[in-house]
């Protein structure tokens, strides 16, 4: 599934695949924004992305990723 998390004063957003169901990720944003702590959440290829929970602007849950055709 696509993230793409938009953080407060950055230009550019923050754009992952994972593996995690869009629930998941609810979850986790909760929690980091409950406790004024980190987003941390892991992409396909196992990077770890981090995110301060009170610069979060908005996080886009996308459809599950489907198989990419081409160079890789």
């Amino acid at each position: 599934m696509e993230v793409k998390i938009g953080v407060q004063h950055a230009q550019r957003e923050l754009v992952l695949d994972t593996d995690s169901t869009p629930e998941d990720i609810e979850k986790q944003l909760g929690e980091a924004l409950a406790s004024s702590g980190v987003l941390h959440l892991k992409d396909t290829k196992g990077r770890a992305v981090v995110v301060p929970a009170d610069k979060i602007a908005y996080v886009e849950l996308g459809s599950p990723s489907a198989a990419t055709v081409g160079f890789r």
